[in-house]
């Protein structure tokens, strides 16, 4: 076996992209991203955490010139010592025959060449970005698709990781809620709607979903509100008025009005509530590319509605505003839209819901939503005598 860097070889970054594609051939639940999604946290124009040597790909090749594995290491500049007893470095886009040997040494290779980078722990299998993509093992359940910008893993993954010596270091589960009026009444709890209704009609409170012609408006107060909710627990720091901007325009051609919602109090921004629609229900079709024909099968999708799936990718409320029921009526906003007749989307996966995060996993009780997916994110101490902590409740 051979470990050879990716680099600037294109045939080399091509094969780094269609591995999975014969890996997974015949598993109906995994889903090809497309190549853009992945090749654009390795391009430094699109990718700002991209530094001279704080990123490097390999694949592991056999004897018959065969690709056998890929991994990725990489050092992010903004949570190297974010909330971390030490340096900590990161893995993933980690896929693998199953070979406990060739896992192994892509392993070693990671925490090797961290070493040089002065890390003494590595995260994994995690994005070179922000949490809310491409992040942590899936461990369950196996027959079920994932959800855009979100990895499928085969069964031995875990013990790969297990048995190398990583540990637990937090969960993060998906949900799934109903999102049809009848079906939302069986699982939701009553009160909530009573509480959702207080705050809903209580002077100067105001929820509302966001308007295209003022998207820089929404994407400050965007920015007003992750900083407060969620900067300190977020891979990627502090968020600035240009990585705002930069998000909503990027999200634009896929954004619906109706899928994000904002909550004010005195004109001040307090929550929000972002959705998107479930693209994988569309990309699965697309075997990784968006040429011309995959912009065909694209707009036919769109066009046609066959997606009945949204996706929530981060919801949010300011820390003195957290348990005064505002998740209930920005949630209640929502529901007086998705429950007018024909509403094009009958469900919705939550993601990124941590087990670090009590607050969060109580909402999800309150909505009455079913626990789904769980991933598991790993820290490997390179200090084996060193005490290992889990990531610490907020």
């Amino acid at each position: 076996m051979q470990i050879v860097e990716v680099g600037n070889n294109r045939k080399l970054q091509k094969e780094f992209l269609v591995f999975p594609v014969r890996l997974y051939r015949g598993n109906p639940y995994w889903i090809r991203p497309l190549d853009n999604d992945i090749e654009k946290i390795f391009d430094p124009e699109k990718n700002p955490l991209l530094k001279k040597d704080n990123c490097i790909r390999w694949l592991a090749i056999d004897e018959n010139g065969r690709t056998i594995a890929r991994v990725a290491a990489f050092v992010n500049p903004n949570t190297v010592i974010h909330s971390n007893d030490q340096p900590t470095g990161g893995m993933g886009f980690f896929e693998c025959i199953n070979d406990q040997k060739v896992a192994f040494a892509m392993f070693d290779q990671c925490k090797t060449w961290l070493k040089t980078k002065g890390m003494e722990a590595m995260d994994g299998p995690i994005n070179f970005g922000e949490r809310d993509n491409w992040w942590g093992l899936l461990v369950e359940p196996y027959d079920a698709e994932p959800t855009w910008s979100m990895l499928y893993h085969h069964a031995y993954y875990r013990k790969f990781f297990e048995d190398y010596g990583f540990q637990d270091y937090f969960q993060q589960y998906t949900f799934l809620l109903p999102l049809e009026e009848k079906e939302a009444r069986k699982v939701v709890r009553p009160a909530l709607f009573e509480i959702a209704d207080r705050i809903y009609n209580s002077p100067g409170y105001d929820f509302r979903h966001i308007d295209k012609k003022y998207l820089s408006k929404f994407a400050q107060d965007f920015r007003t509100i992750y900083n407060k909710a969620w900067a300190k627990n977020m891979a990627a720091g502090e968020m600035t008025a240009e990585r705002a901007e930069a998000i909503m325009q990027m999200m634009k051609p896929i954004l619906e009005e109706e899928l994000m919602w904002f909550g004010y109090h005195r004109n001040e921004p307090i929550a929000f509530s972002i959705m998107i629609p479930e693209l994988n229900q569309i990309i699965k079709y697309l075997n990784g590319r968006l040429n011309w024909i995959g912009k065909l099968k694209w707009l036919y999708h769109t066009f046609m509605k066959t997606n009945h799936k949204a996706r929530g990718v981060i919801f949010g409320v300011i820390p003195e505003y957290q348990g005064r029921g505002i998740e209930s009526a920005i949630t209640l906003a929502f529901s007086r839209a998705c429950w007018r007749p024909n509403y094009q989307y009958k469900t919705i996966e939550l993601n990124w819901i941590a087990d670090f995060n009590p607050k969060m996993l109580k909402v999800t009780q309150l909505l009455g939503a079913k626990k789904f997916k769980t991933y598991i994110t790993y820290r490997y101490l390179f200090d084996r005598t060193k005490v290992f902590k889990r990531h610490p409740v907020i």
